[in-house]
């Protein structure tokens, strides 16, 4: 039997837009997503977060199941335009009251909250003067930390900052994938840069209204070279400097890796470093979040214009995000995270798998997949604390089905299923399954 250590902090994981709804109501502003959702053809089937889960009604009635689930945790993200309609200046307290009651309806229940500042939703003001291209950008994000840890910092146990930096740099601004959908390449590494930036900019805000924690939860995939040829393995150091040490060099070496800043340097890419920005970025952490999925199998590629570097595709089971199934990537990361940056505490701030679930004849979802891939990744994680990763809590993605971003309602997630007709909620066997684990702490 896997055990994990005595106060190892299980939970579960959503984000504002893809949850609240309530996208126009009691004074909030609109986000970029807001935008980008009711921009025709953007989102699959047409779908947008106007209503999503309803959860910002339905705060009492989730709480309540995540209670019956026996989550000792709840990770949820505040939207920006909800609180701060322009970005900066005039607060909406109608919208900070919101967070507040959901804080003490978690402290109420037993389950620890835990926030993150900012999972994508920006106020669709700030991208209107260049959003996270903009070095303002970064310090109104200081200043919006500033506000809401102001107001919860004495109840809320973790502060994330960002929420996947990478894929907002990226999907959002040189893919066109995600709002608010920029097809520049050179404001990738910008749009990451002042990321980061805000990050170090916001955690002196957090800490001097008592935040006790502090953090920020990166998306990383692992990667495996495709062979021991030094091609490959040079390949897949190329790719691993992009998808983790770009984000991870700033925050715990005061410096972006010296080998793919000469790429970027060469092909015009260059963040735009300040003097003293690496110092703020690398302002010390409580803990890091890492949300994994998948790996990446990478080989040496002379097509590849920026890393010569391509991927492998590999067999296995998929899920419907065509994601391979690869549980012993998570213990591959957090061991090489852990043994590279040494962060202090670490926690698995997403881990999940959508799969097409369907509701059986008895009224319940057997998940059954959903359930295998759950187990195969605590153990996972349970092989990692034993080889000394200070690992303290877990985190499924998702609480809820939800609004899967570009795939609109077609992607499920949730422990929980949502329909999205009439809202009702039904625990899923995962979500069953995870309370189990959790009254055990164990497998």
């Amino acid at each position: 039997m896997a055990r994990f250590p005595d106060g190892f902090l299980w939970g579960a994981a959503t984000a504002a837009y893809q949850v609240e709804g309530a996208w126009d109501e009691d004074g909030k502003g609109p986000s970029i997503w807001d935008t980008f959702c009711h921009t025709p053809g953007k989102i699959a089937n047409g779908d947008a977060g106007d209503v999503a889960c309803d959860h910002y009604h339905r705060v009492a009635e989730d709480v309540a199941l995540m209670r019956e689930l026996g989550l000792r945790a709840y990770r949820f993200s505040v939207s920006w335009p909800r609180v701060l309609p322009e970005g900066t200046g005039r607060v909406n307290r109608a919208g900070l009251d919101f967070y507040s009651r959901l804080v003490d309806a978690l402290l109420e229940a037993g389950i620890a909250p835990a926030l993150t500042l900012y999972h994508w939703d920006l106020p669709q003001a700030l991208q209107d003067h260049g959003g996270w291209g903009s070095r303002e950008t970064a310090e109104a994000f200081a200043a919006y930390a500033d506000v809401v840890s102001e107001a919860l910092a004495d109840r809320v146990a973790l502060w994330i900052t960002h929420n996947e930096p990478a894929v907002v740099a990226f999907d959002g601004h040189v893919f066109g994938e995600h709002a608010p959908g920029l097809t520049d390449p050179v404001l990738g590494s910008r749009v990451a840069h002042h990321l980061l930036l805000s990050h170090g900019l916001a955690v002196p805000a957090l800490r001097a209204n008592g935040a006790r924690a502090v953090g920020i939860a990166i998306n990383v995939w692992p990667v495996v070279p495709a062979s021991d040829s030094p091609e490959d393995v040079a390949a897949a150091d190329r790719r691993w400097q992009q998808e983790a040490a770009w984000y991870l060099d700033p925050l715990f070496r005061s410096a972006y890796p010296e080998e793919l800043l000469g790429i970027y340097g060469r092909h015009g890419l260059a963040p735009p470093v300040e003097e003293g920005d690496l110092d703020a970025i690398a302002a010390p952490i409580d803990f890091l979040g890492l949300n994994y999925y998948s790996r990446n199998v990478v080989r040496f590629d002379p097509g590849d214009e920026l890393l010569q570097a391509s991927d492998v595709d590999q067999p296995g089971e998929r899920t419907e995000m065509d994601w391979l199934v690869a549980p012993d990537g998570l213990h591959e990361l957090l061991v090489r995270v852990q043994r590279e940056y040494a962060p202090p505490a670490v926690y698995v701030t997403e881990n999940g798998a959508a799969f097409a679930d369907t509701v059986s004849s008895d009224g319940l979802v057997h998940d059954d997949r959903r359930v295998t891939y759950l187990r195969e990744h605590f153990l996972a994680a349970a092989r990692a604390i034993d080889d000394g990763v200070p690992l303290r809590g877990y985190f499924v993605w998702s609480l809820l089905d939800n609004l899967e971003w570009a795939e609109g309602y077609s992607k499920r997630f949730g422990i929980v299923r949502v329909d999205f007709d009439t809202l009702e909620r039904t625990i899923k066997d995962s979500g069953r399954f995870c309370r189990d684990v959790i009254a055990a702490n164990g497998l």
